[in-house]
């Protein structure tokens, strides 16, 4: 029997790709994508040309040894690895890199999501930084073994964080997202599985 970390990889061979720092990301582009209109769909995950880019950022950018990545399949975005608590690490994300989002009005994004019962953070970024490097605008949300469930989370219940350590500002400001996320740091090692139908505003 293969050992697990080698299951997946095979299984899932863009797990074994190293994600670029998200203070290395490329340069946002100045364009600003409208989608402030509640009840707007952000994400349909079609697997069509047009569709943002999400890649993997990991904790290996720090040493550790966690692995995670997302693929689109059948309409629906993967997201899945195995979370280690190795080397001081314990953290797994996908972001999105398109154009930037005005969200001014909206009040809440909304996630239809089925998990493995464990909680996951949606993450937000502006082109707000500390230390040379984004901050990421995050806030829980809870998953159901196996059940497909539409979880909102309130923009207002996003707190900007640097490395796992919360700050005490900028505020979020939403009318110029420049990045989407999903991630998974809950101090549990093992596999985790997230799938993702559609992430809309509200």
């Amino acid at each position: 029997m293969l050992p697990l970390g080698e299951w997946f990889t095979r299984r899932w061979p863009w797990l074994r790709l190293a994600p670029l720092m998200a203070g290395l990301l490329p340069p946002a582009s100045g364009a600003i994508r409208t989608d402030s209109a509640p009840d707007t769909v952000l994400f349909q995950f079609s697997g069509a040309a047009g569709d943002d880019t999400w890649g993997a950022v990991n904790d290996d950018v720090m040493g550790g040894v966690s692995r995670g990545g997302s693929k689109i399949i059948d309409g629906v975005l993967h997201f899945r690895g195995i979370l280690s608590l190795e080397n001081n690490g314990g953290f797994s994300s996908v972001r999105s890199f398109g154009p930037a989002r005005d969200l001014g009005p909206a009040t809440a994004i909304v996630l239809r999501v089925r998990g493995d019962g464990r909680t996951y953070r949606l993450q937000l970024a502006t082109d707000a930084s500390f230390r040379g490097a984004r901050i990421s605008y995050q806030a829980p949300f809870a998953t159901q073994r196996g059940e497909w469930l539409e979880v909102a989370v309130p923009l207002d219940s996003l707190e900007p964080r640097f490395r796992g350590q919360r700050l005490r500002g900028p505020p979020l400001d939403r009318a110029r997202i420049r990045e989407f996320g999903l991630s998974l740091s809950d101090g549990t090692p093992g596999p985790f599985a997230l799938e993702v139908d559609w992430i809309r505003s509200r």
